[in-house]
């Protein structure tokens, strides 16, 4: 059975200007109203009310002059929507310590998926006091309900009584117990608009009894089918799913602390420990962790998030536990040495699995060392401290032009595919040298080719022969041998623009071997063909 929690927080906006108050310094009077103002057609309403403004009688929706002139004392501040948002965004990642199923419920609550995780808080009514003591500390005043559905759970705790136990719909109760239970709750609870709600008070409809006792078909004809589509979510006719924030996790371990944790080295083996619970469970359903990420939750109500990723299926306490001790240590160096910023202290610590793959068993046992595997590891610790998109190493590329015959790509994203990551070649040649350097004769393709091709001057016989000698870089160089020319035609997308290129391997009266290259063919590609330098010999 699915148990729905719903948080509603009618004070949202005055209780983040007080936690704004109070971090400056700053004490507001118990006996003085504080509210929110904001610019609705050319004059300025309140938008959002404390507690003590609502107890005497101010309204949203009034306008400032008036308020104040009702109440003198009353404390006004610029509403800030975008802040209020990101204020109940962090909210609902805060609850995320009760389940990962947290969804937003703008513009003053959230909504979580609490079904099995109730039992883990001591039952459903310490779980709603939990989080209402909890946010309460924090500075935020908050009522809970809980329900088989959304829509109830929204509607008890934003209509429902004072008391915990009114606020909690048991499960296994039949319609006519649902509807009794839920019968004097106001039209509001539905989430109407206004004008609906003026034409069924106009009615002599003010309580969901009333819309109960009554035929649908009249009503509806006259309020449209979304009264009823509410009411039916309400009574649970029909299933209504929310939207997390975040995905669930696949697999996932946590610790909670009656103390807060304040040091990294209470943390890192912490996270050693949620590492070994976690690859017993990757182990059980055959997976392994591409994507990992440790939740921080601050006692305060902050939250620290630390992800890493792996270039392929990891489950190995150990390899799980360095890569997030990597990822403090960036952290730490990006702050200034302080990776965590604990304020009172971690109660809860969380580890993830948010991505996975099949891992198959692998045999063990060698004496050999697994090099693909140490250098897997390597790339993982990089990426975990300075991202996996910046480490790469060289892959071929499907294209005649040499410089771009070979790409860096990720090194996590080449294990991906299918491939087994192993050490490059030294230097930075982009073809493989033949075997021809061994009998004296000039391998087919340089040992280092230059990043770009640079223009030489070049001095030969005929336009389209090889050069007789060539300055590049200030140094003039006379031609003792040549061999050539390779024809490299360019890519026919490419278009009229791309010019063929003719290279020539060549050396020097000093030794020195060259690769050069002319671009264009004369008179049919271009009038005046250039010449460049593109690699070297040993």
């Amino acid at each position: 059975m699915t148990r729905f929690l719903s948080v509603s927080l009618p004070t949202l906006a005055t209780d983040r200007i007080i936690r704004l108050m109070r971090a400056q310094g700053l004490v507001k009077p118990p006996e003085a109203p504080l509210a929110t103002a904001a610019k609705i057609n050319g004059a300025q309403k309140l938008a959002a009310l404390d507690a003590r403004g609502q107890a005497l009688g101010l309204k949203p929706g009034m306008t400032l002059p008036d308020a104040r002139a009702m109440h003198p004392t009353l404390i006004c501040a610029d509403a800030d929507p975008e802040a209020e948002a990101r204020t109940l965004a962090h909210i609902a990642d805060w609850c995320r310590r009760f389940t990962p199923l947290a969804a937003l419920d703008a513009p003053d609550g959230v909504m979580l998926d609490v079904s099995g995780a109730a039992h883990l808080f001591g039952g459903e009514a310490r779980l709603l006091a939990e989080i209402e003591t909890r946010l309460q500390t924090q500075g935020f005043f908050a009522r809970a309900a809980l329900a088989s559905t959304p829509e109830a759970a929204f509607a008890l705790a934003r209509y429902g009584g004072a008391r915990i136990d009114a606020r909690i719909l048991p499960l296994g109760l039949d319609a006519a117990e649902l509807a009794h239970r839920l019968g004097d709750l106001p039209l509001a609870a539905l989430r109407l608009d206004q004008a609906t709600l003026k034409a069924l008070a106009e009615a002599g409809l003010r309580r969901l009894c009333d819309i109960l006792m009554r035929p649908r078909a009249p009503i509806a004809a006259r309020c449209g089918a979304l009264l009823y589509a509410r009411l039916d979510g309400l009574l649970g006719r029909a299933k209504t799913p929310i939207s997390p924030r975040f995905e669930a996790p696949a697999f996932m371990t946590e610790r909670r602390f009656l103390d807060g944790v304040l040091r990294r080295e209470d943390i890192e083996p912490s996270i050693l420990s949620l590492a070994q619970d976690l690859s017993v469970l990757l182990t059980r359903h055959g997976e392994g962790a591409r994507r990992l990420r440790a939740s921080l939750f601050r006692v305060d109500g902050m939250v620290k998030h630390f992800e890493v990723g792996a270039s392929r299926p990891l489950r190995e306490p150990g390899l799980i536990a360095k890569l997030f001790r990597e990822r403090f240590e960036a952290a730490s160096i990006a702050n200034d040495g302080d990776a965590f910023d604990a304020g009172y202290g971690f109660d809860v610590i969380r580890l993830a699995a948010l991505v996975v793959e099949r891992k198959d068993p692998e045999q063990t046992g060698w004496s050999d060392p697994d090099a693909a595997g140490d250098l897997a590891d390597l790339v993982d610790r990089l990426g975990a401290r300075l991202g996996l998109r910046r480490v790469t190493r060289l892959a071929f590329n499907a294209a005649h032009t040499p410089e771009f015959a070979v790409i860096a790509v990720p090194a996590a994203q080449y294990a991906q595919r299918g491939h087994h990551i192993k050490t490059a070649s030294k230097g930075v040649a982009a073809f493989p040298t033949s075997e021809a350097a061994l009998s004296g004769h000039l391998p087919s393709r340089p040992i280092r080719l230059l990043k770009r091709p640079e223009p030489i001057e070049a001095i030969a016989g005929v336009p389209d022969g090889p050069p007789l000698r060539f300055r590049w870089r200030r140094v003039l160089h006379e031609v003792a041998a040549f061999e050539g020319p390779e024809r490299i035609a360019p890519e026919w997308w490419r278009g009229e623009s791309a010019l063929t290129r003719d290279y020539f391997r060549m050396e020097d009266r000093e030794g020195q071997r060259f690769w050069l290259f002319r671009e264009g063919l004369f008179n049919s590609e271009t009038p005046r063909p250039r010449w460049f330098m593109h690699g070297l010999f040993a």
